[in-house]
């Protein structure tokens, strides 16, 4: 009777631990990446130039569509957290412009609203001026005709002069002529719709982009650069 009674009571025992870990399972919040996401939503200066670019030829060019870029999504609560904020470049003294151009919220194609940086590898870094969670980098180098910059290389770190804990978000320098490492990436043809990059949630404080010149000329430029983020808590 004793064996009885003990089987029947472990079919009970198991449906109250199978409740037991149901109800801490449901306690466990959701991690980060299964946040709510929402649209980011990106402010285009107008298009300078209309039709697909034919005339340019390199051998690492992403496929040309002629389409819109498709909708990209980020955490809710995620902001633009690089406007005004400081920049710094491997060229202190720019060609044309200034750095704060860089950041400063006009994207407009037209002569007056870029910073033309000397030839050669050359870099600008945004200081947030404290860590965010990096979810998307938007890039404008210059719009106002079809271009290919070369070497795009996009870095984040919490260290501001890029030694340690560095990631890189974005690399199409295929052949390493740069220096930093041969990149899987494609290069693109600059638009009105600028580069979106994906940041993966990486904290960092500090972003540095570099080019080494374009289709056109040996010069880099840049109209703007977004960066949107998460404060970290």
């Amino acid at each position: 009777m004793k064996t009885k009674k003990l089987i029947s009571v472990i079919p009970a025992a198991l449906a109250l631990s199978g409740l037991l870990m149901m109800a801490i399972i449901t306690a466990v919040p959701a991690p980060a990446q299964e946040q709510e996401k929402v649209e980011l939503k990106i402010q285009l200066p107008k298009p300078m130039f209309i039709g697909t670019p034919r005339n340019i030829k390199t051998p690492n060019l992403e496929p040309i569509t002629g389409k819109p870029r498709g909708p990209f999504y980020v955490p809710k609560g995620t902001e633009l957290v690089s406007l005004k904020k400081p920049v710094t470049s491997s060229d202190p003294q720019p060609v044309i412009g200034e750095l704060s151009y860089v950041t400063d919220g006009e994207k407009s194609g037209e002569d007056g609203y870029f910073v033309e940086l000397g030839p050669g590898p050359q870099w600008v870094q945004i200081d947030l001026q404290k860590p965010y969670l990096i979810q998307a980098i938007v890039v404008w180098h210059y719009h106002s005709q079809p271009r290919v910059y070369r070497d795009v290389i996009v870095q984040v770190s919490e260290d501001k002069d890029f030694i340690n804990g560095v990631v890189t978000l974005f690399n199409n320098d295929h052949d390493n002529s740069s220096g930093l490492g041969a990149g899987r990436d494609k290069e693109y043809i600059e638009t009105n719709e600028g580069k979106l990059i994906d940041g993966r949630g990486v904290k960092a404080r500090y972003v540095r982009l570099w080019s080494n010149g374009n289709t056109a000329n040996d010069m880099n430029h840049y109209v703007e650069v977004e960066v949107y983020g998460l404060p970290v808590k």
